[in-house]
């Protein structure tokens, strides 16, 4: 069965972020809230956020409270950051594959791919 997983790299910093609070919505019919965990000191979720018999293709959105973790990280950061909330907009075709979406930021960029 597939599911879908996360985690989040600090480029700035050079190591897992922890303490990320990540929400996982689904837009389809209309957007819901589906779930919410913070990454662990790995920078990775305990569990999957989604899998099982709930695992279905769709449009989902991923939102990464970044904005929270750098102030809490880091020494003068701007306010407001340049980075706060990152929103990653995402569909899933197949519900028996595995979906990881790593997110690496720093304060001041992000990027993400379709990880294994």
């Amino acid at each position: 069965m597939g599911r879908l997983t996360t985690h989040v790299l600090d480029t700035a910093q050079g190591r897992p972020a922890g303490g990320v609070a990540v929400a996982l919505f689904g837009l389809q019919p209309e957007r819901r809230l589906i779930a919410q965990a913070s990454t662990n000191t790995d920078g990775r979720l305990d569990t999957p956020l989604l899998d099982g018999d709930n695992f279905e293709p769709g449009i989902y959105e991923l939102v990464f409270q970044v904005g929270d973790y750098f102030r809490r990280s880091l020494d003068n950061l701007p306010e407001p950051p340049f980075v706060d909330e990152v929103v990653l907009r995402f569909g899933i075709a197949e519900s028996e594959q595995h979906y990881h979406v790593p997110l690496l930021v720093s304060p001041w960029s992000y990027s993400t791919y379709r990880g294994s």
